[in-house]
């Protein structure tokens, strides 16, 4: 019972300090969003690798042509014409060609075929070609995954704060909303949000995601990213540890948080979730350990705790005891829920009904994202091999990858 008394004491004052993130996360969405609109708007790359059909990808490929921006271009770029991808991009520039709307016009885009990838992800491969197709006069590289839908002032948001030469990188995140609701996507929108609220005000601690980043053209060079990208599986992991090393802060964009709408199955949920835990165990080992950690306490605890309440008298001390700590822990995990929604929802106005219906869901599938973060932990410790994409990967270190296989099946997640 001692051990329990502890572990359940420490859970209450990770969940307390968990319960204090999501007030400063709060706070930081409010901030973020009082700043006056920047007029920095150099002219941009976005690239946009794609493989597979994601769900409504044609209307994510046509949010990047309508950004409120002065002058861009996109790059599509895939590993062959062959990939289902490929005709819908062709429809989506096709019908811009024939669009009536002037700016839309003026857009410059193209596609880049990179051809398969041998010792890196597929989505490396990808983006390392297509940098060396940028027009000339780009000042900011932007990169965007297919499955993600800006706004129409995500560009300008995300490329703000590289204004201040000083800044390594701008980063977004990734908001699930789910079109069914059906559980399994709702539980992974709980647990993805878990990872969301991880970003914030400390440039030192936050991470590139690679489906809404910027980086200046001239940073990108200096740091030898296409190189460094060489042989290596995330794009984003990558660039987060190359940054680190250069001393160069990363500025997490709220209003770069993209919205991810589609659906997913229990089975992919698990493939989803256990595929991040492991590239971040190869690249990101604290994490790992502190993910795997703090899931085998939470549950530890929760679990004992029900036991105790369910065996033990009402009057006792472990009943008392275990009753109090499971109401604190509870209340501090529900509250940093709320406050996390909250945030969103002053970014993500679009989808304001359906972040409305994530209330419920937010604010109670929390207490089974731990046992999905252990399950992923352990799949981590046990095996370096995921499949990404119709594409099975060895994940040999943080510079080496093996193309295990292509099984030609492909995961709509990114």
């Amino acid at each position: 019972m001692f051990v329990f008394y502890l572990l359940a004491a420490v859970q209450v004052f990770l969940s307390y300090k968990s319960m204090r993130g999501g007030i400063e996360y709060l706070r930081f969405f409010r901030r973020e969003l009082a700043r006056p609109e920047s007029d920095f708007s150099p002219f941009a790359s976005i690239i946009a690798p794609c493989r597979g059909l994601d769900e409504d990808l044609e209307k994510n490929l046509n949010a990047l042509f309508e950004q409120d921006y002065p002058r861009y271009e996109i790059i599509f770029v895939l590993d062959s014409e062959k990939d289902a991808a490929f005709p819908v991009i062709q429809k989506v520039i096709q019908s811009r060609n024939h669009s009536t709307h002037t700016h839309q016009n003026d857009i410059p885009c193209r596609i880049v075929i990179a051809g398969k990838a041998k010792n890196e992800s597929q989505k490396v491969h990808n983006l390392r070609e297509a940098v060396l197709h940028v027009s000339d006069e780009s000042e900011i590289f932007v990169f965007v995954d297919s499955d993600a839908r800006p706004s129409k002032k995500w560009l300008r948001n995300l490329t703000a704060p590289l204004a201040d030469e000083t800044i390594g990188a701008t980063t977004g995140y990734r908001w699930f909303i789910s079109k069914k609701r059906n559980f399994a996507s709702e539980l992974r929108a709980a647990w993805n949000a878990s990872v969301a609220s991880a970003l914030g005000a400390n440039v030192k601690s936050n991470f590139c995601w690679g489906g809404s980043m910027a980086l200046r053209r001239a940073t990108f060079e200096k740091i030898r990213m296409r190189e460094r990208w060489r042989g290596t599986l995330s794009d984003d992991f990558a660039v987060t540890r190359v940054l680190k090393e250069a001393g160069l802060p990363i500025h997490f964009v709220p209003q770069a948080l993209t919205a991810s709408v589609e659906d997913c199955n229990f089975r992919e949920l698990l493939e989803f979730s256990t595929r991040q835990m492991k590239i971040t165990r190869v690249y990101s080992s604290h994490l790992w350990k502190a993910s795997f950690i703090g899931s085998v306490i939470f549950n530890l605890v929760f679990v004992w705790g029900i036991f105790i309440l369910f065996f033990s008298s009402p009057a006792s001390f472990a009943f008392i005891y275990t009753s109090f700590a499971l109401f604190l822990i509870s209340a501090f995990s529900a509250g940093k829920s709320l406050l996390r929604l909250r945030a969103v929802r002053l970014v993500l106005k679009d989808y304001e009904r359906d972040l409305k219906l994530q209330f419920w869901t937010q604010n109670t599938l929390w207490t089974l994202t731990p046992a999905i973060f252990f399950y992923n932990s352990l799949c981590a410790l046990l095996s370096r091999e995921i499949v990404w994409r119709g594409i099975r990967y060895r994940l040999d270190s943080p510079e080496r990858t093996t193309v295990a296989a292509e099984n030609g099946k492909l995961n709509r997640q990114i």
